[in-house]
């Protein structure tokens, strides 16, 4: 359908998982896409995403960040804006997971936590919305979670960070008002991803008990909800996020 047809995207954590989903996705639909990873880590990774968005007919631009460095996004939003002329839709999608009880997590842990999952989206915004507001026309995307609203054991962390974005997106919204720009937000249920390798097994497994559908998520569950977010018929959608997970917890 090219839904995206001459637009420019940028998705961070993009060399894996949902992000890599998406980047491709948004290529498929006749979008440019700037990649976000964030060190030489993932450089083998991005370029492979980055064959596949040609592949798929779009132009990649990979950019290498730490999303919780204020510095690394501002040159980073420099970078493609320089590269194509715009941004018309950012997806904050860069997010980590680690597992510990509160009693037991570190200060460092937490902060390393919000810095990332939450300050992180912050700064790809900041730094965006006002080349959006500009040009009076964007779409902010963030990477929620479900858990945001069930909350989870030893993931307290990661729950208040994604709530948080959730919250984030809907002040924003109110901000952006009138304006041709809207943010909203896909909360994907549990997700087979490798992001999901530092979860106990024992713990994954009593968490497809609790989803209806009886199975985690994958990622083609996940990429459409971002794609229609991204798309003009989610035009009159402000503020608002959409859930893909199993049923595991109905708005």
């Amino acid at each position: 359908m090219k839904r995206l047809r001459g637009k420019v995207a940028l998705v961070t954590g993009a060399s894996a998982g949902i992000g890599r989903g998406v980047a491709i996705a948004f290529a498929h639909e006749g979008a440019d896409v700037a990649i976000n990873y964030p060190d030489k880590s993932e450089e083998k990774n991005i370029k492979a995403v980055a064959a596949e968005i040609r592949k798929a007919g779009g132009k990649a631009f990979p950019v290498m960040a730490d999303v919780s460095a204020d510095a690394q996004v501002k040159r980073m939003v420099a970078k493609v804006i320089k590269q194509f002329g715009r941004i018309d839709i950012l997806v904050n999608n860069a997010g980590i997971v680690s597992t510990a009880p509160v009693e037991a997590m570190s200060p460092a842990t937490w902060q390393k936590m919000i810095d990332i999952n939450l300050t992180g989206v912050f700064l790809c915004t900041h730094y965006v919305l006002p080349h959006m507001y500009k040009r009076n026309y964007g779409k902010i995307i963030n990477n929620a979670s479900q858990l945001a609203y069930l909350g989870n054991n030893n993931l307290s962390h990661y729950c208040a960070a994604k709530a948080g974005v959730i919250s984030f997106t809907r002040s924003l919204a109110r901000e952006i008002g009138p304006r041709n720009v809207s943010a909203n937000c896909v909360a994907p249920g549990a997700t087979v991803t490798r992001i999901l390798d530092k979860v106990p097994q024992d713990h994954i497994d009593h968490i497809k008990k609790t989803i209806p559908k009886g199975r985690l998520g994958r990622i083609d569950d996940m990429v459409p909800a971002f794609v229609f977010l991204a798309s003009e018929d989610s035009k009159f959608f402000v503020g608002q996020t959409i859930s893909p997970n199993g049923g595991d917890y109905m708005l």
